[in-house]
């Protein structure tokens, strides 16, 4: 008998039943430990599961969730794509922010999935022309985890992907997000602030959730109280009262932030900014003696303003308002054990040329024409991708008096950014490349995530 069907054997069908009844999936770590054992990479993901999803036995197939949910753990994957065509299904992951194939499957399998995946979830089962959105827990040996599953109807079925919430991505501390020193600095000092607004931007998936968590764990002490509203929570901290909107109930993020205003609180945490209401009154929070961190969808730290200025806020409000504006991306770490050593080539010594020309005195500037730089080739200890885990860029800069007077004089990106960049502000693009002579990442890769 397969070492992994051993296993199911030892794991009782009472327990897996009780758990879909209650929205909760226990992974017996019997599975885990040999999930661990057998499943290095992708590819030995799609041999495990094959036996599993191509059986003719129910109870084999709706096993097949339980090995799909334990390896994503297992390879560090972020997010669970499965999506109906019209002949088959395929199973994606996506691994350091890129998605990779696994497996394609009879639609046999696929509908069994959705229906145990919309039981666990708490989503209607006989709804299928409209999207829909739910949430389970994965308990592990010591801890649980939290799934968030979203439906959405396409012609052959019903769309399905599961975003992983993973425990350990909240013991990510300042100092482990990848910030030049300087920037890191400026950070420290900032968050030490009483009053105030730090905004994070930057696009869904960059990152911005875990550094602002990471601010939190910073400054969490049992004389401060600190309060979030957020949608949803992601991840639970301790010391810190969270809450969630909930639009039926009329909890937005608006009413939601003044009920928290009502609390005493000396830290708040606004899950997104993306209406007047809740600009306004995050913004009056931080000019009465509240520390208010928050997040903005623009493309870069210089977009803030402007962003700020489309939503009706007042230029005379937003420069004493904000402390810092910031955006973030991640780019994906080269893998270590078989990165290959590369010289640039012509549009790249462009690029990088471009881009250090206006690079911060206070950061030592590469020697591009000579150094060595890396670029990713594949093995089994990066599941052939050439990449490892991801780290973040950063540009970051800071309401200073200049600052304060241009954003009540002309607050256009272009003079934000050149106001910001005369401060010393490292762009997202050269924190990438300072990375790439650091052989943390590759010139491809910087690319990719800044668009350029």
């Amino acid at each position: 008998m397969h070492s992994l069907e051993k296993a199911w054997e030892r794991y009782k069908e009472a327990h897996r039943a009780k758990a879909v009844q209650i929205g909760v999936v226990e992974l017996a770590p019997e599975i885990l430990d040999q999930i661990d054992q057998t499943v290095k990479h992708t590819k030995d993901l799609t041999q495990t599961l094959e036996p599993y999803v191509v059986s003719e036995e129910t109870e084999k197939v709706t096993q097949s969730l339980e090995i799909i949910l334990a390896s994503a753990l297992h390879l560090d994957a972020s997010d669970i794509h499965i999506q109906p065509s019209e002949a088959n299904a395929r199973l994606r992951l996506r691994l350091d922010g890129v998605l990779q194939d696994i497996i394609f499957f009879n639609l046999r399998t696929y509908h069994l999935l959705l229906s145990r995946i919309k039981l666990l979830s708490g989503i209607k089962l006989n709804v299928h022309d409209r999207a829909q959105d739910g949430r389970y827990t994965v308990r592990l040996k010591d801890q649980d985890m939290e799934v968030r599953t979203s439906m959405l109807p396409e012609p052959y079925g019903e769309s399905i992907v599961m975003r992983l919430l993973n425990p350990k991505e909240i013991s990510i501390g300042l100092e482990d997000l990848g910030m030049q020193k300087p920037v890191f600095d400026l950070m420290v000092k900032e968050l030490e602030k009483p009053n105030g607004m730090i905004l994070n931007t930057g696009p869904t998936g960059s990152g911005k959730t875990t550094t602002l968590y990471s601010f939190l764990k910073r400054i969490s002490t049992p004389d401060i109280n600190i309060v979030t509203i957020e949608d949803p929570i992601e991840y639970h901290l301790k010391g810190v009262t969270q809450t969630q909107v909930d639009k039926d109930r009329g909890y937005s993020f608006d009413n939601g932030l003044r009920s928290i205003l009502r609390q005493d609180p000396d830290v708040i945490l606004v899950g997104e900014i993306r209406d007047y209401e809740t600009a306004e009154i995050a913004m009056h929070a931080a000019l009465t003696g509240h520390l208010v961190f928050s997040t903005l969808h623009t493309n870069d730290a210089a977009g803030t303003i402007p962003r700020l200025i489309d939503l009706g806020i007042k230029p005379n409000i937003i420069a004493p308002a904000i402390n810092v504006a910031m955006a973030q991306r991640l780019v994906r770490r080269l893998c270590t054990y078989c990165r290959e050593e590369s010289k640039l080539a012509g549009e790249e010594l462009a690029f990088i040329e471009l881009h250090l020309k206006t690079l911060p005195k206070i950061y030592e500037k590469p020697d591009f024409t000579s150094t060595t730089v890396w670029h990713e080739k594949g093995c089994e200890k990066c599941n052939y991708t050439g990449f490892q885990g991801r780290i973040g860029i950063f540009e970051v800069f800071i309401i200073d008096d200049l600052l304060e007077r241009l954003i009540l004089e002309d607050p256009s990106e272009a003079r934000v950014r050149k106001a910001a960049e005369d401060q010393s502000m490292l762009t997202m693009q050269q924190d990438g490349i300072l990375k790439i002579f650091k052989g943390i990442t590759s010139f491809a890769e910087v690319e990719r995530v800044t668009g350029e």
